[in-house]
């Protein structure tokens, strides 16, 4: 993980606002058998970054009280935070097929083909405060394309297995899930006062700008029909578990309603 204090930073080169960077290598061969066993060896991981995530909750907490006093995260709260995310952030593209190596269990792994860059800025403090309800719109965009994604995650894992690698619209599809994620988790912990945005990828940029597989990510048209399908996958399954609870307290309601049948009827 890149990280830096600047308060110019907020922008990029280009001349508009800064947002989180996700650099992870172009779609590669991968090994077939760790496909196949992806998310059993990530347990561990999946157990490191569910307690990593309540620390991180409890953090979040006091740097949302001195980024409203002070107007920035404390850097040992950027720091420890950013360094969660950076993790995270590995594990998720690994479980998601993105990359073959396996994460290491440490906060800083620069030789890890999965990186995030975050630069501490200036917060709104206005903003600060009320982060719990500008998040709402963001929030409910990665719930659905996180749930939609899922959804359809045995599918990818089986052509993993069959073609030993992701294809480029699955690969960025992914990717774009991954990265809208990571700079959701940026936002709603302060770490950066940049809005999540770009789900459906980058503009072009010339080919001496590009760093990575991922920066700029870009998404052709079947990547971008597959985030689409992603969102109204995730929307279908809430419609879907919403209707199946609302029969289920009918039901329950009803039952509660129900006369008692006396014993011997």
């Amino acid at each position: 993980m890149a990280t830096s204090w600047d308060p110019r930073a907020a922008t990029d080169p280009t001349g508009g606002e800064w947002l989180p960077v996700l650099d992870i290598p172009p779609a590669a061969r991968q090994r077939r058998w760790t496909v196949l066993l992806r998310w059993l060896l990530l347990l561990p991981q999946f157990v490191v970054v569910c307690l990593l995530s309540i620390a991180a909750f409890f953090v979040t907490i006091i740097g949302w009280f001195a980024a409203l006093f002070t107007g920035r995260l404390p850097e040992p709260i950027f720091s420890f935070l950013g360094s969660v995310l950076a993790y995270r952030t590995r594990v998720g593209a690994s479980s998601m097929l993105l990359v073959d190596r396996y994460p290491p269990f440490a906060f800083s792994a620069p030789d890890y083909p999965v990186q995030i860059e975050l630069r501490a800025t200036p917060l709104n403090r206005l903003a600060v405060f009320f982060r719990l309800i500008l998040m709402i719109p963001a929030a409910i965009i990665n719930n659905l394309v996180q749930a939609g994604w899922f959804a359809v995650s045995w599918v990818f894992w089986l052509i993993g297995i069959v073609l030993g690698r992701l294809p480029a619209p699955v690969f960025a599809a992914t990717a774009a899930v991954a990265r809208y994620q990571m700079r959701f988790t940026a936002y709603v912990t302060m770490l950066t006062p940049a809005y999540p945005k770009r789900l459906f990828g980058d503009e072009p940029v010339p080919q001496d700008a590009v760093r990575s597989g991922t920066r700029p990510l870009l998404l052709d048209t079947t990547a971008k029909v597959l985030v689409v399908l992603f969102l109204l996958l995730g929307l279908a399954g809430h419609v879907v578990s919403s209707t199946v609870d609302h029969y289920d307290d009918h039901d329950s309601d009803y039952d509660g309603m129900a006369p008692a049948v006396p014993p011997g009827r």
